[in-house]
């Protein structure tokens, strides 16, 4: 399995945060603030949208960071991915992310 497949399946190498990160782009890191406060009705800023993968160490979001329960099962389980978990057909909460993007499924069985 790649290093930049999340937890949940989702690939980080697609991920807004994690594109402004690696090229260092303010363009992106403001477009990305911008969509994900209107998304989530929170005030995100540029500086935060700093993140070099789910399961990488070094920067990350602070959705992911802290706030992300998939990030936070899989940690305290002690799992690679969600895919390691024996109750991944039965998860909700990853099973909403593979409801919305069928490839995260297919990364974590990939």
């Amino acid at each position: 399995m790649r290093d930049m497949i999340a937890y949940c399946g989702l690939d980080c190498e697609k991920c807004d945060a994690y594109l402004a990160t690696i090229n260092d782009d303010q363009a992106l890191r403001e477009k990305t603030a911008k969509l994900w406060s209107e998304l989530n009705h929170a005030p995100i800023l540029p500086e935060h949208i700093n993140c070099q993968g789910c399961r990488m160490d070094g920067a990350k979001t602070v959705y992911c960071e802290s706030l992300c329960g998939i990030r936070q099962c899989a940690l305290q389980k002690g799992v690679t991915t969600c895919g390691d978990c024996p109750e991944l057909e039965s998860c909700q909460m990853v099973g909403a992310i593979h409801s919305n993007n069928p490839a995260a499924l297919e990364n974590l069985k990939g």
